[in-house]
C-alpha cells in the first residue's frame, strides 16, 4: 500500500462500522438480537477489531500480528452450537459493505484505481486470515468440548461400575453432564483383544466404553432391542466379548461380573469361543461355575460311587446318568441322545442303580447329580459341542 493509505482511512472507521453491523443484522438471522444490550457490544467490538486490524495490516505488513480475537470468535460459536457459516456470512457481507464504501468515496479520498485495486486484494487476504484464525478457535473449542464428554462419560462409567451402586441421583446427574440418557436395562460387556493391533470399535454413540481400562469393557443400553446385540457383534471385530443378562441400570456391575466370568469360560474351553458370547445363553453354567471349589466338594460326595472304576467306565456312565437325569428317565430318549442301543443304556443303568442304591430316588440327590454331571461334562466336551 502507498504510504498514508490506511491514516487516510481510519476516521472513516466509524461511519463503516456502523454500515456493516446494521447490514449484518439485516441479512444474517443468527446475530439479529436487537434486545440484547451486551450480544451488540460484542458484536460491534469484532466489527471494530476487524476493521482496525485490516488497517494496521496495511499499514504495517510485517508487523507480528495475533488474530486472537478471531479465535475467540470461533470458540464462542462453537459454544452457540453454531457451525462457522453465519460468521463467514458475516465476514463477506462486511467485507462488501467496506469496499462498497470505500468506492464509493474514492474520488473524495483520492484514490487512484490501482490502489483501490490493491485494497480489494488486500481485504480478500485478509478474509482468508480471518477465517482460518475462527476455523482454528472453532476446533479447538469442539475438542475440548469433546474430550470434556469424554471425560464425564469415563466418570459416569466408573460410577455406575462401584460396589455398592451409587445413589440413583448422583448417576442422573453426571448422566446429564454427560449428555447420556439414563436407560430401563442395560448390560455389561466384557473384552479381550483377540488381534494385536485389531482397530478400535465403531459403536454407538449411546454404549459408555472403557476401552482404556485395565479390564476393558462396554455399557450397553437397551440390550434386548431390535437387531442391537447384532450391530454389536459386527462392531466388535477383531475382539473377543461376552455380553452379560440385560439388567436395570443400578445392577450393571452385577452384568458386567457375569460378562468377565463367561469370558473366563470361553478362555477355558468351557463355553464356546466365539465373537460375542451371551451369558443368557448359558446361565446355567455360570451358575454351577460360580463356586467351582464347592461344585468339587459336592462331586467328591456324590460321584463317590464311581471312584472305583476305570476311567472310561466311569465316563461311560457318568455320561448314562446325565442323560437320563436330563431326559425324563426314559431308555428311548437316553439312547437317543447317546446314539446308542437301548439295550445298552439298560445295562448301563442297571450298574449305575446296584452302585446308588435307593439314593436315585431321592429328588436332591437327582439335582446335586445333575449339577455335577454338568460341571463335569462341560470341562471334558469340545467348546464348540
Amino acid at each position: 500500500m502507498p504510504a498514508g493509505v490506511a491514516r487516510l482511512l481510519r476516521p472513516r472507521v466509524g461511519d463503516v462500522a456502523d454500515r456493516v453491523i446494521a447490514e449484518i443484522q439485516r441479512r444474517v438471522p443468527e446475530y439479529a438480537r436487537p434486545e440484547d444490550g451486551v450480544y451488540i457490544k460484542v458484536l460491534r467490538l469484532a466489527v471494530n477489531q476487524a476493521l482496525h486490524g485490516f488497517l494496521e495490516r496495511i499499514e504495517n505488513p510485517r508487523a507480528a500480528w495475533d488474530p486472537e480475537v478471531f479465535r475467540t470468535i470461533g470458540r464462542g460459536e462453537a459454544a452457540e452450537g453454531r457451525g462457522l457459516e453465519p460468521f463467514q456470512t458475516a465476514m463477506r457481507l462486511g467485507a462488501r459493505v467496506a469496499w462498497r464504501r470505500l468506492t464509493e468515496q474514492s474520488e473524495q479520498l483520492g484514490l487512484d484505481p490501482r490502489t483501490l485495486y490493491d485494497l480489494g486484494e488486500a481485504i480478500f487476504v485478509y478474509l482468508d486470515q480471518l477465517a482460518d484464525a475462527a476455523a482454528a478457535g472453532f476446533a479447538e473449542a469442539r475438542a475440548h468440548a469433546a474430550g470434556e464428554m469424554v471425560r464425564r462419560r469415563r466418570r459416569l462409567l466408573d460410577l455406575l461400575l462401584t460396589r455398592p451402586a451409587a445413589s440413583p441421583e448422583a448417576v442422573a446427574d453426571l448422566a446429564r453432564a454427560a449428555g447420556w440418557r439414563p436407560p430401563r436395562m442395560v448390560a455389561g460387556v466384557a473384552l479381550e483383544e483377540r488381534d494385536g493391533g485389531s482397530p478400535l470399535p465403531v459403536l454407538p454413540p449411546d454404549v459408555l466404553t472403557g476401552l482404556d481400562r485395565n479390564v476393558p469393557c462396554l455399557v450397553v443400553p437397551d440390550p434386548g432391542g431390535p437387531g442391537r446385540v447384532q450391530a454389536l457383534e459386527n462392531a466388535l471385530r477383531g475382539w473377543r466379548a461376552a455380553i452379560g443378562p440385560a439388567v436395570p441400570l443400578a445392577a450393571v456391575a452385577n452384568s458386567l461380573g457375569w460378562a468377565r466370568e463367561a469370558l473366563d469360560l470361553g478362555t477355558r474351553g468351557i463355553l464356546p469361543r466365539r465373537r460375542l458370547l451371551r451369558c443368557a445363553d448359558h446361565m446355567a453354567t455360570l451358575v454351577v461355575f460360580k463356586d467351582e471349589d464347592l461344585v468339587a466338594a459336592l462331586a467328591e460326595v456324590r460321584l463317590a460311587p464311581l471312584a472305583h472304576l476305570r476311567q472310561n467306565q466311569q465316563d461311560r456312565l457318568a455320561e448314562t446318568l446325565l442323560a437320563w437325569l436330563r431326559h425324563g428317565r426314559g431308555v428311548a430318549e437316553v439312547a437317543a441322545a447317546l446314539h446308542v442301543h437301548p439295550q445298552t443304556v439298560r445295562y448301563r443303568l442297571r450298574q449305575i442303580e446296584q452302585l446308588y442304591g435307593e439314593a436315585l430316588a431321592d429328588p436332591d440327590v437327582r439335582f446335586e447329580l445333575e449339577i455335577v454331571l454338568r460341571a463335569r461334562q462341560a470341562r471334558r466336551k469340545p467348546p464348540d459341542a
